[in-house]
């Protein structure tokens, strides 16, 4: 079984986090596309995030008509900060060792990806997939030969997904007043203005 898992604050969920997930299961051949919002995000110590009810609320409405996307909460619901070794980890007891994964993330978390918790378990646990971005170039794997020799083995590259949505963009435009419609999915953006999300936050977060 070939499994895509792509994780992240979803805050809120957009298109373009969906048109990399169906690209991603469609290009790679996955029987199915895990979406993890992140509990506590640790690189993002320091920045508000939404309460996780709402950001999971949100990625369960975006991802309901797609029956090969499935929603976990197990970042959410683990107490603590959330890293991607230990959700891997969880997987891998739960589809068995002959599952394949594949992770899937932006180019530019690429660059920073040595610094994350066990780097290495992650490459033994599944193979990264580096969505490309303009203005971002694919780090050279040599790069990280010297701490993750055989990097070059775990690592695949999604190319020609140019969405350029933001969820930073996003919460600037509920702010101001703009329209995000054509950018998040219908019921996502309902729930957005339901719930009064993202009035409060302050311009430069």
């Amino acid at each position: 079984m070939k499994i895509g898992i792509l994780g992240g604050t979803f805050d809120p969920i957009h298109l373009g986090h969906l048109i990399v997930a169906e690209e991603a299961r469609v290009r790679l051949g996955l029987e199915e596309v895990l979406f993890v919002p992140t509990g506590k995000p640790w690189m993002k110590e320091g920045t508000p995030v939404s309460e996780a009810k709402h950001r999971l609320n949100m990625a369960r409405l975006a991802i309901s008509t797609n029956p090969f996307f499935r929603l976990s909460a197990m970042e959410i619901e683990r107490p603590g900060p959330s890293y991607t070794v230990d959700t891997l980890t969880v997987l891998r007891e739960e589809y068995g060792p002959e599952a394949e994964m594949f992770f899937i993330l932006g180019v530019d978390s690429l660059a920073g990806f040595h610094e994350w918790k066990e780097p290495r378990r992650i490459l033994e646990m599944a193979t990264l997939v580096a969505v490309t971005r303009p203005g971002y170039e694919v780090p050279q794997t040599k790069v990280f030969n010297g701490a993750l020799g055989g990097m070059e083995n775990r690592l695949k590259t999604l190319d020609g997904v140019r969405v350029e949505i933001s969820g930073r963009d996003l919460r600037r435009r509920v702010k101001e007043g703009l329209s995000i419609r054509y950018r998040v999915c219908s019921p996502v953006g309902k729930y957005i203005y339901d719930h009064g999300l993202y009035l409060d936050r302050v311009k430069n977060e």
